[in-house]
C-alpha cells in the first residue's frame, strides 16, 4: 500500500451519500465512510449491546470522513481536481487531505502509466510525454491533464468520446458542460465540430483547458469559459456534453432544454449504474435514444420531445 495515496475527505454528515457517489466516480475498487451519526442505534442493531468505546462516544457526530485509496496510475492529483470540483458544484462543504504521497510525485509517478489510447474508431489520446506510431491513421488528441479531471482512461470519459463520434457530424456546434482538462471538446474539434464553448466552475480546470485546446491547435474553434450556464451560455447547440454526475445531471434536466433545438442531442456521463433509473426518471422532457454503459458507469443520449 505504500505507493498508493489515501484521500481523506471531511465533510458536514447530512451530506455524506451524495459525496460518497461522488468519490465512487474516482475508484472503482471501493471505498469507507467514517459517520457516527447514528452510532448508538447502530450498535444496538448489530451488536445488540448498550455499552460502547469511550473514544468511539467522543467521535464528531456531525461530520463523516470519506477514505480513498488512489493507485499511482490512477493519478491522485486528478482524482482530487475532480473531487473537489464536484463538491463546489454540488454546494458540499468539503476539506481534502492526504498521506503517503507528495503532491509533486503524484504529477509525475502516474505518467509512466498512461499510455497512447486509441478510443471509438477515429481517435488516438496521446500524453505529451509520450510518441506513438499511429497506424490506424487516427486523429491525435494530445493531452496533459495536469490536476484537472480528463485523461480519457475512465470509463465515464470514454463513454462519452465513443459517443459523440457516433453522434457528432461535421459542422455541428457544441457545448460541453463540465470541461475538466478539455477532453471532450478537443475531440469534438477533431470529429469535425466547427465552434466549441467548453464551461467550467473551476478555475484550475480551466486553465488546463485553455492549454490543452492550445496544445491542439484548436483555439479557433473551442472557447473555454470559467462560469455556469444561466451567466455564460445563452446560444443554441447541435450537441451537448455533459461528463458530471447523477445529481447535477438531473438538476441540469430542465436548464439544458433551453440551450438545444429540436434536432440536438445531449449527452450525459459519470452516471454510476445504480442511479441510472433515478436519471432516467428525471428526464420526462426529453426522448432517451441511446443507452450504453461499461465498468458500472452509463451514457444516455436524449433529444427534445418530439
Amino acid at each position: 500500500m505504500s505507493d498508493w495515496t489515501e484521500i481523506i475527505i471531511k465533510l458536514p454528515a447530512e451530506k455524506s451519500d451524495a459525496a460518497a457517489d461522488i468519490a465512487q466516480m474516482t475508484v472503482p475498487y471501493g471505498l469507507y465512510i467514517e459517520d457516527y451519526t447514528d452510532l448508538e442505534q447502530g450498535v444496538q442493531e448489530i451488536a445488540h449491546i448498550d455499552l460502547i468505546d469511550e473514544d468511539l462516544l467522543k467521535k464528531d457526530r456531525t461530520t463523516a470522513l470519506i477514505h480513498l485509496y488512489i493507485s499511482p496510475e490512477d493519478n491522485p492529483a486528478e482524482a482530487i481536481a475532480f473531487l473537489t470540483e464536484r463538491y463546489t458544484a454540488e454546494n458540499i462543504e468539503h476539506q481534502i487531505t492526504t498521506a503517503s504521497c507528495r503532491m509533486e510525485d503524484w504529477v509525475n509517478n502516474w505518467k509512466q502509466y498512461f499510455n497512447p489510447l486509441p478510443v471509438g474508431e477515429k481517435l488516438l489520446i496521446l500524453p505529451t510525454w509520450r510518441q506513438s506510431d499511429n497506424p490506424e491513421n487516427r486523429a491525435v488528441l494530445r493531452i496533459d491533464p495536469g490536476v484537472a479531471f480528463g485523461t480519457g482512461g475512465h470509463e465515464t470519459t470514454r463513454l462519452c468520446l465513443q459517443t459523440l463520434e457516433k453522434y457528432l457530424s461535421p459542422g455541428d456546434t457544441v457545448l460541453d458542460i463540465g470541461c475538466g482538462s478539455g477532453i471532450l471538446s478537443i475531440a469534438a474539434g477533431l470529429l469535425g465540430a466547427i465552434k466549441v464553448l467548453a464551461i467550467d466552475i473551476d478555475p484550475v480546470a480551466v486553465k488546463t483547458a485553455v492549454e490543452n485546446v492550445a496544445l491542439n491547435n484548436h483555439e479557433s474553434k473551442i472557447t473555454v469559459v470559467k462560469g455556469n450556464l444561466a451567466e455564460k451560455v445563452c446560444e443554441k447547440y447541435k450537441i451537448i456534453v455533459a461528463n458530471i454526475v447523477a445529481d447535477a445531471i438531473i438538476n441540469l434536466s430542465n436548464d439544458a432544454l433551453h440551450f438545444m433545438t429540436d434536432d440536438s442531442v445531449y449527452i450525459m456521463s459519470g452516471i454510476i449504474d445504480t442511479r441510472l433509473s433515478e436519471v432516467l426518471a428525471a428526464l420526462g422532457s426529453y426522448d432517451i435514444i441511446d443507452v450504453t454503459q461499461d465498468g458500472g458507469w452509463a451514457c444516455v443520449v436524449a433529444k427534445l420531445k418530439s
